[in-house]
């Protein structure tokens, strides 16, 4: 009974012996292996051997690519604005040597690492630079960090901004703003508007005055030759122009005639006088 108990547990042993000793590695994974506390060898996947009760699985890294959620947080701009920024870091262990023992946690380090860079490369963009300039806050993020994580046995494939944007009160600010902006616009196109109608109308005004004055002056001319006419017509015969007064004479009292005022005419005495006065001709 003593021998078959002892056989068991031989067995026992040499079965968790061949456990121990046998690894099995999935793809897509490398083991770090210590031997008595000190890095020995990394396991890659497959079937491996290693020295029971020596040998020790101390780290189990992942060899695919790896998603880092970069948390949201706000960042100061060179002008002084806040906006508000995260993204997301695709990185890969190509080293789990350097990854387990050159940092702590290499997640959290490249995290760490992604959310500093970020933050010192926007304060020192203004805000429509920061806004408009993704492409380019890739490109100096993945410059910044891969000297850094290369230490840690950790490459940045990319780095994808997801959301940038002004903070909300900065928002809020801005919109006021846009607001005064466009009010201010409004109010610069209707004094235009204003000026454009003022001057128009000012020329409307010169431009009337102006043939209003050529008016009145062919007026005066037609006038002057009207009476030139007259005078050439009559020459020195008065009979003619009394002919004229007398019609003339006649018209206006019948004008006077149908008004309803009463109107008091002071006539001359002597019409042919009167005639002949404003003809320049006196009795001879």
């Amino acid at each position: 009974m003593t021998s078959l108990i002892v056989v068991a547990t031989l067995a026992v042993f040499v079965l968790i012996t061949v456990f121990k000793g046998v690894r099995i590695v999935p793809q897509g994974e490398e083991w770090i292996v210590e031997r008595l506390g000190r890095y020995h060898s990394t396991l890659k996947p497959g079937l491996n051997i290693v020295i029971p009760y020596m040998d020790v699985v101390a780290y189990r890294l992942p060899t695919k690519d790896i998603i880092l959620d970069v948390q949201q947080q706000e960042i100061i701009t060179k002008d002084n604005a806040v906006i508000v920024a995260n993204a997301l870091c695709f990185a890969k262990v190509v080293d789990p040597q350097k990854a387990s023992y050159g940092v702590q946690n290499f997640s959290f380090a490249v995290t760490s690492l992604t959310m500093t860079s970020l933050r010192a490369i926007v304060g020192a963009m203004d805000l429509d630079e920061a806004l408009s300039s993704r492409e380019q806050i890739k490109a100096r993020l993945r410059e910044a960090m891969s000297e850094q994580t290369e230490d840690w046995g950790v490459t940045v494939r990319s780095v994808e901004i997801q959301d940038i944007k002004p903070s909300p009160s900065m928002q809020t600010a801005m919109e006021r703003q846009a607001a005064a902006e466009r009010e201010r616009k409004a109010d610069v196109t209707r004094a235009e508007g204003n000026k454009q109608a003022a001057i128009l109308e000012a020329e409307a005004r010169l431009q009337a005055a102006k043939l209003d004055a050529e008016a009145q002056v062919n007026l005066a001319e037609a006038s002057a030759r009207a009476i030139t006419l007259v005078k050439e017509a009559v020459g020195s015969e008065t009979v003619p122009a009394m002919y004229l007064l007398g019609e003339r004479y006649i018209g206006a009292m019948e004008n006077l005639a149908a008004s309803d005022n009463s109107k008091v005419v002071v006539l001359p005495a002597d019409l042919q006088e009167t005639v002949r006065g404003l003809m320049g001709r006196g009795k001879a």
